[in-house]
């Protein structure tokens, strides 16, 4: 429980903070919300999922990545926009688009082999530093 407080205490620290600087040098929300707010939120799925795969209970690493992903699909973002309808953006029309596409990558991954290799998980570190480098520069 203590670890759990102490993950969501430190995962607000972070979001407030590198929020209140990326607003100090000028940047848009929807590059504060890509980058600093879902690393944020998600430090505790990561750990989640690293300390699963290292005690060899992959389903729970893959399950809490996809778990997590359809709660923010359609419980989030169903929820926010049944509140309060949400204009959407071409450049979150893209996002999407890359979404889908690195989904279908995993799948394929995953469903090839059985596994995901250190040399495809590096391969999708790659393909999010590229995201990253795109999402900066656009």
């Amino acid at each position: 429980a203590g670890g759990m407080g102490a993950i969501v205490i430190g995962g607000d620290f972070v979001v407030d903070a590198a929020t209140a600087i990326a607003e100090s040098f000028g940047l848009s929300d929807t590059l504060i919300g890509l980058t600093i707010v879902a690393m944020g939120t998600s430090l505790p799925e990561l750990v989640t999922s690293v300390v699963a795969a290292r005690k060899g209970e992959a389903d729970m690493a893959l399950g809490n990545v996809i778990g997590s992903n359809l709660f923010n699909i359609l419980l989030v973002l169903g929820l926010a926009g049944a509140i309060s309808p949400m204009e959407v953006l071409m450049e979150n029309v893209i996002d999407g688009i890359i979404l889908i596409g690195m989904s279908c990558i995993v799948w394929i991954f995953a469903w090839c082999k059985k596994e995901i290799s250190r040399l495809e998980g590096v391969a999708m570190i790659a393909c999010y530093a590229v995201y990253m480098g795109y999402i900066c520069i656009r």
